[in-house]
């Protein structure tokens, strides 16, 4: 087994798929115990959604987080099982929900039904149609943070970065009209492309301050351990080792820009030698490709990849 530091990262809302965990259930009792414990914690069957379908359904965000956040947790139990297990660790937006569950600042429990209350607030805190969301490709970040807050006072709407996803990818969030006006500001500026997200809310943004209050009402009546391992905060970009913290960042994330760039040199610079993407997707794979190519990433998501991951840590 690899003597490496290694990180682990939990991926967000957006890499869900339908049958995500099915074969890891099927082979692993601690995956098919995952999946019960989240049914039970819920009150209802959320593992016959992301397992079966149907995919709109999946696709709700308050059953989208509890599940990315469920086969995420399993995927780190099946690793402990096989001897792997981070020295620290990061998630983007919802996965640093999972990160934490892994660092044991709160139980599984806990985290699900959190999450699920979570996504309930997010995507009630702006009426359907009224957000929005966009990928700007090609433009520096300082350049995006400046036709954003251009687009937000010639529209007198809410716009700003929600993602500071990698170099070349920053996502925009706010009000339809804002975050439009931002990416014609951007192409005329020079970026390659800007692409409309197909999001339920605008995540990350002033909008989702009702969601934030409700998170830290969710926060007040759970309880936190300092983290076993550092896990980088997706607010502030730094490691964070007290419970105290915890609470802090993952109020803040709810509005605050996702500094996911920021997080990985935090995980470098923490001594981190190889990385595993422990969760649906490969999402965060490709993103550490980009910001940062001589990095090595496996990640993990089912069986075949499980067994490819392990050969590569052995070797």
């Amino acid at each position: 087994m690899t003597t490496k530091k290694i990180a682990f990262l939990f991926p967000g809302q957006g890499s869900q798929t339908v049958g995500m965990g099915r074969s890891l259930a099927e082979q692993f009792p601690v995956a098919s115990a995952t999946f019960a414990e989240a049914d039970e914690a819920l009150g209802f069957p959320l593992s016959r959604i992301f397992l079966d379908g149907p995919e709109d359904e999946l696709r709700l965000t308050e059953n989208t987080q509890p599940a990315i956040l469920t086969v995420s947790v399993a995927v780190w139990r099946v690793l402990a099982e096989h001897g792997i297990h981070p020295a620290m660790a990061a998630g983007h937006s919802l996965g640093e929900w999972s990160a934490h569950v892994a660092a044991g600042t709160l139980s599984f429990r806990d985290a699900v039904k959190a999450v699920k209350a979570r996504g309930q607030s997010m995507q009630n805190a702006v009426p359907a149609g009224e957000g929005a969301m966009a990928a700007v490709l090609a433009m520096a970040a300082d350049a995006v943070t400046e036709v954003c807050a251009e687009a937000a006072s010639e529209t007198g709407l809410a716009v700003s970065p929600a993602n500071f996803n990698s170099p070349d990818q920053t996502v925009i969030s706010g009000t339809k009209a804002a975050v439009e006006k931002a990416g014609e500001l951007a192409k005329a500026r020079g970026a390659r492309k800007v692409v409309m997200l197909a999001v339920s809310a605008p995540f990350h943004c002033a909008l989702m301050r009702p969601a934030q209050q409700d998170v830290a009402t969710v926060l007040s009546g759970i309880s936190l351990a300092d983290p076993a391992f550092s896990v980088a905060a997706n607010v502030s970009g730094s490691l964070v080792a007290s419970a105290d913290q915890v609470r802090t960042a993952l109020i803040e994330q709810v509005t605050g820009t996702v500094r996911w760039v920021d997080c990985v040199q935090a995980l470098l610079a923490g001594g981190a030698e190889i990385f595993v993407e422990a969760g649906p997707g490969k999402v965060l794979t490709g993103l550490l490709r980009q910001i940062d190519r001589g990095q090595k990433c496996v990640n993990v998501e089912d069986v075949a990849s499980l067994e490819k991951a392990l050969a590569e840590l052995n070797a």
